[in-house]
């Protein structure tokens, strides 16, 4: 019974880390663009800084085959976009503002934030 309930804490603590403390590395983007990978239920990369006033083509290329990994959202932006798997799918954004931009799927599992600076 023990071992069931420090299982069970262990786990508690897993989900929390992951859903809420975990924090990506940040990508930086120099050459206004960049590939964006869609598989194993997470955007890689996740957090991506983009120089303000500068165009910038962010490139989705979803290997997952979830139905949650098919619809990409900048909801900031009013962005809604259809990724098509096994292709890249190619979203490019002008004269973005300073600012944090969260991107996800519809449920919200595959998540994201684009950072203008």
């Amino acid at each position: 019974m023990m071992i069931i309930n420090l299982l069970g804490l262990v786990l508690i603590a897993l989900i929390v880390w992951w859903f809420w403390l975990y924090k990506p590395n940040k990508t930086i983007v120099q050459d206004n663009e960049v590939l964006i990978e869609v598989k194993d239920g997470v955007y890689s990369p996740s957090s991506i800084q983009v120089s303000a006033s500068q165009p910038v083509t962010l490139k989705f290329m979803r290997k997952d085959q979830s139905p949650c990994a098919e619809t990409m959202l900048i909801p900031s932006l009013e962005i809604s976009e259809q990724l098509k798997l096994n292709e890249i799918t190619q979203i490019t954004l002008l004269n973005l503002s300073a600012g944090e931009h969260e991107f996800h799927c519809q449920m919200q599992m595959y998540r994201g934030v684009l950072k203008v600076v």
